[in-house]
């Protein structure tokens, strides 16, 4: 039987993976992608781009078509409920650290189309739609996926190295039988959509506030055609009770006193928040980024944007691979150093970011902390290079 073999395979065509075969692409190494679904996902899910992301966007020649699609954030609000400003601090504490001192707010299903038309300018990448992975054997040279192709036809396909990008369900880590349980944390979130314009209600609201009062604190978010709430909700509470019109509509009677008749709720839906981090971010010729690696609460956007980060590591270090510049001792050190980032910084500021909003003692130390954090320039920017994990990802390499 004559299997065909590429360098490199990358399994799932979401924003990381995407992402891994761009960074492969521009460097001239073949790479295929395959996708179980027909399509790109259009799923509403992460939403926030970080600074640091978008240096590495602009790399690829995709940030500004997202930044042009999305919605520019350039300060962060502290509000009470009612409404009134404690704290702010802009982005432009930034200027000089990124090319991009602001964040932008998107649907992840507006990058992954950009990612998609760069891709199809090179021949030596390939994007395969129903295209399911259900099985992978490593070999002594490289690693054997066999595919459910379209029509039922089950195929094997070869792989020089793979790039499991296949998210928090991921099948290739199934079939490697790695561990994949989460820790779930004790709430879950509540997203609440309305296309009211908030701004408008609430005069000077910038696209990202955060609500912190001993009451009822919750989190606002601007997109570019709409409005999200987002709130932490105790796990014991069933979901379906909380997403009852009634319960959501007294949630913005709470959340908004004086506002809450004005708003029209478009859309109310929950999602799990866990923990989980791969024991070791390589499996042999296998390696796994993005949901597939780790999940972390879901505060600040993070995790999908280290995720995206973890995309172009392990690009850049298979390129080199690939094209003879180092040995496969890199693929361990970026394994390892990519886990430290989530256990050592992704995770404890993605948690710190809700630690004690239930404790009105804690929540006001917090809020007194944003107060002189805000007040001195340095510590501002101390502040945003972490909450944009400037700190921590690849830096850029523009060549344009």
């Amino acid at each position: 039987m004559s299997v065909r073999r590429r360098p490199v395979v990358v399994v799932g065509a979401g924003p990381v993976g995407l992402t891994t075969a761009l960074v492969l692409a521009r460097a001239g190494v073949p790479v295929t992608v395959l996708e179980s679904s027909r399509d790109l996902s259009t799923a509403s899910r992460a939403s926030t781009f970080h600074p640091a992301t978008l240096d590495l966007l602009d790399e690829l020649g995709v940030a500004a078509a997202l930044t042009a699609v999305g919605r520019e954030v350039h300060e962060i609000q502290w509000r009470d409920l009612g409404q009134r400003v404690l704290h702010r601090i802009g982005y432009d504490a930034l200027d000089g650290r990124t090319a991009h001192p602001y964040r932008i707010h998107a649907e992840q299903a507006r990058l992954t189309p950009l990612l998609l038309a760069r891709l199809d300018a090179y021949p030596h990448a390939e994007v395969c739609f129903s295209s399911t992975v259900f099985d992978v054997r490593p070999r002594g040279d490289g690693v054997r996926l066999w595919l459910d192709g379209p029509h039922g036809v089950r195929t094997p396909l070869d792989a020089g190295y793979v790039v499991a990008a296949d998210g928090s369900r991921s099948t290739v880590r199934a079939a490697l039988g790695l561990p994949s349980r989460a820790t779930e944390y004790p709430s879950y979130a509540l997203r609440v959509v309305t296309h009211t314009p908030l701004d408008a209600l609430l005069p000077g609201l910038a696209p990202l506030a955060y609500v912190r009062d001993r009451r009822q604190s919750f989190s606002i978010l601007g997109m570019p055609d709409h409005w999200r709430l987002i709130f932490r909700v105790p796990a014991h509470l069933p979901r379906r009770q909380v997403l009852e019109q009634a319960e959501v509509r007294a949630l913005l009677e709470r959340a908004l006193p004086s506002w809450a008749a004005e708003v029209r709720v478009a859309d109310a839906h929950t999602y799990r928040l866990a923990s989980y981090v791969l024991p070791d971010y390589r499996a042999g010729r296998v390696l796994f980024a993005g949901d597939a690696a780790h999940l972390t609460s879901t505060a600040g956007g993070m995790n999908m944007n280290c995720g995206l980060h973890d995309a172009v590591a392990w690009g850049r270090a298979l390129t080199r691979l690939h094209h003879g510049e180092a040995d496969e001792r890199i693929l361990g050190s970026v394994a390892a150093g990519r886990r430290r980032v989530v256990t050592d910084q992704v995770i404890p500021r993605t948690e710190a970011r809700t630690a004690g909003l239930d404790d009105p003692a804690r929540l006001r130390h917090a809020l007194e902390d944003i107060g002189r954090i805000a007040a001195d320039p340095q510590r501002t920017a101390d502040y945003l290079v972490k909450a944009s994990l400037l700190d921590c990802a690849p830096r850029p390499q523009l060549t344009h």
